[in-house]
């Protein structure tokens, strides 16, 4: 999974965007110092997202940093000040798009997942063979394990019947199209619940569930443990619980 670096000195902003890309995989830099490290570093990062106003080096002065070390990275600005200077600076210095604060859920996925795909060199979908097409798909579901992706939807990103989708995905991932998607979900779910001291409740809507006895019962399905049970295992007895689902059962 490409990984989304939030490059901002204000650290309950960061946590926003945290929040808001649930699912994602996210680091954090307070610093254009730090984030220049950290792109050095890792090979992983698919995306920066960059606020123009931090105290010290400017956001357009860490843009241009950034495009001198690796010119194909797509660089978001988040600004909350939408004046033309800004923008000139930003677009001199090479910025691939813009967010203006305050930014919603929505939003900032739709941006996300567009620069990423295009970071990856996707092409026309019937450009692809079997395999790379596979790999398509694979990709949109990890990058957001919140949307309710269907056979269907999946089958139209790479223009490919459900039927022929179905039978070359379980050839390449090894998995079933249904099996891969809940995958991922608990995979996010281990993570929300290893990282955060979010309640089960909480993590089962943010993974898109909108009752939370579903989240528990596949959790303990594929993980052979409730969530609660796993957080213990990950974190020991200090968290924070709720609505029943803090017990194995």
């Amino acid at each position: 999974m490409d990984k989304i670096l939030i490059v901002d000195d204000d650290a309950e902003l960061r946590s926003e965007l945290r929040s808001l890309l649930d699912g994602c995989a996210v680091l954090e830099a307070a610093n254009g110092d730090d984030a220049l490290t950290m792109v050095r570093k890792d090979r992983g990062i698919g995306l920066v997202i960059l606020d123009v106003m931090m105290s010290g080096e400017r956001g357009t002065d860490v843009l241009s940093r950034i495009k001198k070390l690796n010119p194909r990275l797509p660089v978001v600005m988040l600004t909350g000040y939408s004046s033309k200077d800004v923008a000139i600076a930003a677009l001199k210095a090479h910025a691939d798009d813009f967010l203006e604060k305050p930014v919603c859920a929505e939003k900032i996925i739709a941006v996300v997942n567009r620069h990423l795909e295009a970071a990856c060199g996707d092409r026309d979908p019937d450009s692809l063979d079997a395999k790379e097409k596979v790999e398509k798909v694979m990709r949109s579901v990890a990058r957001n394990p919140r949307k309710k992706m269907t056979l269907k939807e999946a089958a139209g990103l790479v223009c490919l019947s459900p039927k022929y989708l179905s039978k070359i995905f379980k050839e390449y991932a090894k998995a079933g199209f249904a099996e891969y998607r809940l995958r991922v979900i608990m995979d996010a779910g281990k993570d929300l619940l290893q990282s955060t001291d979010h309640t089960v409740d909480e993590i089962s809507h943010q993974l898109g569930y909108e009752n939370p006895e579903s989240f528990v019962r596949q959790f303990k399905k594929m993980m052979r443990k409730t969530p609660a049970g796993y957080r213990r295992t990950k974190k020991g007895p200090a968290v924070h619980m709720s609505g029943g689902h803090g017990v194995d059962g």
